[in-house]
């Protein structure tokens, strides 16, 4: 009898186990994928009758109506009188879209608050060949059904999806601790949801639907809350969701290529060019009698005898990547990335829609070339990461305070270390974010901001007079947390470090001005809007 029993345990032990380790479905790129937490165990074309609760997901369709449409809608404030502000903020906060898509405030998105009417919503989604379930407000409930082919079909022409993707960044930043975007970089832009089991209404199912970083649509399913599944099969995803080109490559970089090395000539095919758009190979001549071959594609132009180059933010990291250190070992190259796209978001300077820099040694230096493939897979698995917390810097061997040594970075990922690992070690105030992160956000700055307001009724008869002037109703001082002070003029937001010196106030009077000249060309004149701010300030 003892033996029956213990034979009969023996055989109950593994289907509790695999009760426990329900494989998670993954559905991307037309199959759906049955994934242990370390792999893929079984592969099949994707199901047309297989369905998903919407659960949170409903909240994206909210979010990209709102964008859309051009919605002002006002901020969600939290007043302690529902046990859902949880999601939200603490009593006497208030929260705003892109926060509230991230931390999945339904409060924030509920259609009666917003004044989304039935017929508006229909006539929007209609107009885009969306399914039946997304045309009546009323289903938009998480416990709505649909259709995973559907809705992955709905994802791939969502409107607003280039900006809810790189919100979406921060949904994996803050899972698992930080874990997950160890395991996948930003390769997944994702909204997580969580519902009752289909089986068991006293346990949960969860997941995420969302794109990957080069905009294809992917969603998941599996036993356990969204924040569970992340955790738990990070490295299985890691494993199966290619590393691939970012839609969204960045705002372009124009770089001074040489900066400390005046130039000679340039040959194309041994005849000196003049000016213009290069393409294809050429050599450099240098005054200092160097020499050195180059190839553009169309990104680097020869203008007043200086060589320019225009990329995209992701190539410029991954050239910089190239001509500084290696794509490998991965994890350091991983690391070293980032700390190159943070070092250019704290270093450039803005010049009209693009950033800029030079290529020195004494800011980073360029490789006057395409990027290898090698190199690309590097800056495209970190597309979007930076540090937040201390300024960064970065050496070929010499390690010091916030300060990135490679060659320590090549020992560590040798010996096993991950790249945020490295990172941590480096930098040990740092924390991972995303590139626009401190632009979403505003520590305010209410002496700042008073100052200003005093200030601009002195200034109003001389500014008035100015052409392309207009007062700006309502805008925010905010604490600038590292870079150079800015304006985002979609937000109506000034970026300065305070007001307590001439130099703060310069900045803030300049920034102020760079936002109020908007609409005009005047605007975008650094040396008119300088001259102006010192006017107003020294005068």
């Amino acid at each position: 009898m003892h033996k029956l029993l213990m034979a009969w345990l023996l055989c109950l032990i593994p289907a509790l186990a695999t009760a426990q380790d329900e494989p998670l479905r993954l559905a991307f790129k037309g199959d759906l994928l049955s994934l242990s937490r370390t792999q893929v165990i079984a592969r099949e074309p994707l199901p047309q009758t297989l369905q998903t609760p919407l659960g949170s997901v409903w909240k994206l369709f909210v979010y990209a109506w709102l964008v859309d449409t051009g919605a002002q809608e006002p901020a969600y404030e939290c007043r302690g009188q529902s046990k859902e502000e949880v999601y939200c903020c603490t009593a006497g906060g208030k929260i705003e879209r892109d926060q509230a898509l991230v931390k999945s405030c339904g409060l924030y998105f509920e259609p009666v608050r917003l004044g989304i009417s039935d017929a508006d919503w229909r006539t929007f989604w209609q107009a885009r060949q969306a399914p039946q379930w997304l045309l009546e407000l009323p289903l938009l409930q998480p416990a709505t059904r649909v259709s995973v082919a559907q809705l992955l079909k709905v994802l791939s022409v969502l409107p607003a999806q280039d900006q809810a993707r790189r919100v979406l960044l921060d949904v994996m930043l803050n899972a698992a601790d930080g874990h997950v975007v160890g395991e996948l970089g930003s390769r997944l832009r994702v909204k997580t949801w969580s519902w009752l089991a289909d089986q068991d209404a006293t346990s949960r199912q969860g997941g995420f639907a969302g794109w990957t970083a080069d905009g294809t649509p992917v969603w998941a399913g599996g036993r356990g809350t969204s924040q569970r599944v992340l955790r738990d099969y990070a490295q299985a995803l890691s494993a199966v969701i290619p590393v691939a080109w970012p839609v969204d490559a960045g705002r372009c970089v124009e770089v001074d290529l040489f900066s400390r090395y005046p130039l000679r000539r340039v040959l194309s095919g041994g005849t000196a060019v003049t000016s213009g758009a290069l393409q294809g190979d050429y050599r450099v001549e240098f005054a200092n009698g160097n020499a050195l071959d180059i190839h553009s594609d169309g990104e680097l132009f020869l203008l007043n005898h200086k060589l320019v180059a225009r990329l995209d933010r992701e190539e410029y990291v991954a050239r910089v990547l190239q001509r500084e250190a290696s794509a490998e070992p991965v994890e350091a190259a991983k690391a070293l990335a980032v700390s190159i796209r943070t070092y250019l978001l704290q270093n450039a300077t803005r010049s009209g829609d693009c950033l800029s820099i030079d290529d020195s040694s004494s800011r980073q230096r360029v490789a006057p070339r395409p990027a290898s493939p090698e190199s690309r897979n590097i800056a495209a698995w970190t597309s979007d990461l930076v540090l937040a917390g201390s300024t960064v810097t970065y050496h070929s061997d010499q390690p010091g305070p916030d300060k990135l040594s490679w060659q320590h970075a090549v020992e560590q990922a040798r010996a096993g270390q991950r790249y945020d690992a490295i990172l941590l070690h480096a930098y040990p105030r740092a924390s991972l974010s995303r590139w626009d992160n401190p632009v979403a956000s505003c520590d305010a700055l209410p002496a700042a901001q008073d100052w200003l307001q005093k200030q601009r009724r002195g200034w109003r008869p001389k500014l008035e007079s100015e052409t392309g002037y207009s007062e700006v109703s309502t805008f925010a001082v905010c604490r600038l947390a590292f870079g150079r002070p800015y304006v985002d003029r979609e937000r109506q937001r000034i970026y300065v470090r305070g007001v307590l010196t001439l130099q703060d106030r310069l900045d803030l009077t300049h920034e102020y001005l760079h936002l109020a000249f908007d609409a005009h060309p005047n605007g975008q004149d650094e040396t008119y809007i300088e001259g102006l701010a010192r006017h107003l300030l020294l005068e």
